[in-house]
């Protein structure tokens, strides 16, 4: 009897198990690879404020991408993001703090790059240390070894104001007093009041002499031209002085530091 109940029970628990089986499906849930319910569950949340409307927030203007980039040449290559100013140019022309004076920076940038210091090839006769001006491109330079030059931008006297020939700095100044001419007084009275007679004009950065003044001599006389710093910026390159040479100030502090006395000059 007992013999006969097994088999019929282990029937009952096969069907049992299959029932409880048949509760948990074995299908997989292809739906989950459907890409409209990915992109649903896994859309982002936004924060809306209440009583915003983000239809009606004004978005920002969008900027044109500019299509060249202004890229500063050297004299050697052009080099791809070099930024538009050159830092050695910055460190030239900065402002300089010297004597109680202050020198403003000069804005190089709004001045031709041709009349900007720079070292250059040069060949010529006249031995080196010698100052040579020419007056038709407006270039002041001061000779070296080797073929070389260091060449800086002048601003040169107007027709009828120039002086040409050869001669000797005599003596240098640092932070000149001016002194019109008297030729100059006749013509301008009204700087009567700073003539030789009464003293000149006091030193400093708006002195029209500037912060260096090289004094031209010829054949032992006072030839009253001179080679000198200007707070005119905007004149280097143009004839627009009584006769002189005009440099930008940092410039001719360079030069005032490269030139002996007795340095010889030709103004072409």
């Amino acid at each position: 009897m007992m013999a006969d109940l097994l088999p019929a029970s282990r029937h009952l628990l096969a069907a049992a198990a299959l029932a409880g089986l048949s509760a948990c499906s074995i299908i997989p849930d292809t739906g989950a690879t459907d890409p409209d319910r990915f992109a649903q569950e896994t859309a982002p949340v936004f924060y809306r404020p209440e009583g915003i409307d983000p239809q009606k927030v004004k978005r920002l203007p969008v900027q044109p991408v500019p299509q060249a980039r202004d890229l500063f040449r050297t004299q050697f290559h052009q080099t791809y993001g070099l930024p538009t100013f050159n830092p050695v140019h910055q460190a030239m022309y900065a402002q300089r703090n010297e004597d109680d004076f202050t020198l403003p920076a000069i804005p190089y940038t709004r001045i031709d790059p041709r009349f900007l210091r720079q070292e250059v090839d040069y060949r010529t006769n006249e031995r080196p240390g010698t100052i040579v001006v020419d007056t038709r491109d407006h270039f002041l330079y001061f000779v070296e070894p080797g073929g070389k030059a260091m060449r800086y931008g002048v601003g040169l006297g107007a027709a009828g104001y120039a002086w040409h020939g050869r001669g000797l700095i005599q003596w240098k100044q640092k932070w000149p007093r001016w002194t019109p001419p008297s030729e100059m007084v006749a013509r301008e009275p009204q700087m009567r009041s700073i003539s030789a007679e009464r003293g000149g004009m006091n030193p400093g950065p708006t002195n029209p002499l500037g912060a260096r003044a090289l004094y031209i001599y010829q054949n032992g006389r006072d030839t009253l031209y001179r080679v000198h710093g200007t707070p005119d910026w905007q004149s280097i390159g143009k004839a627009a002085s009584s006769g002189c040479v005009r440099m930008l100030n940092q410039d001719v502090i360079d030069l005032y530091n490269r030139v002996p006395d007795k340095t010889e000059i030709v103004v072409l």
